[in-house]
């Protein structure tokens, strides 16, 4: 089964995206902010069948924000291979152009629908 992790520091918002991703066959994790987050890849990484394929980050967290959060993951080498969709309550055109120059592969705006973040996964070639 893929792995996903979803990381915001809303629980509500954390619930509503597992279950998506649940039911889309994703083994998923959460984390309430980006700090958290980095400490639980190495595990979720280390299963040579069932790699972390997938985060869902939000931008404005405590402790580590998305972006920085997107950034740190991309700067090893070793999750190079994880998609990463921020999922976020920023909508100005320069945010989301930081988040993708940053290294984020998608870009999806609060409020969401299943269906978006289902048609976003289709286009990053996760799910079908």
């Amino acid at each position: 089964m893929p792995k996903a992790m979803v990381v915001d520091d809303s629980r509500a918002i954390r619930m509503i995206l597992a279950k998506t991703l649940s039911s889309l066959g994703f083994d998923v994790s959460q984390a309430a902010n980006g700090k958290e987050a980095l400490s639980k890849l190495p595990t979720l990484m280390e299963e040579p069948d069932a790699p972390l394929q997938l985060v869902l980050v939000d931008w404005n967290m405590p402790e580590m924000n998305g972006l920085e959060f997107v950034q740190q993951v991309r700067s090893q080498s070793d999750y190079e291979s994880v998609k990463l969709m921020m999922v976020t309550t920023e909508t100005q055109i320069e945010q989301m152009s930081r988040a993708l120059h940053a290294g984020a592969d998608e870009y999806v705006m609060k409020p969401f629908t299943e269906e978006v973040i289902s048609d976003k996964l289709r286009l990053l070639g996760i799910v079908e």
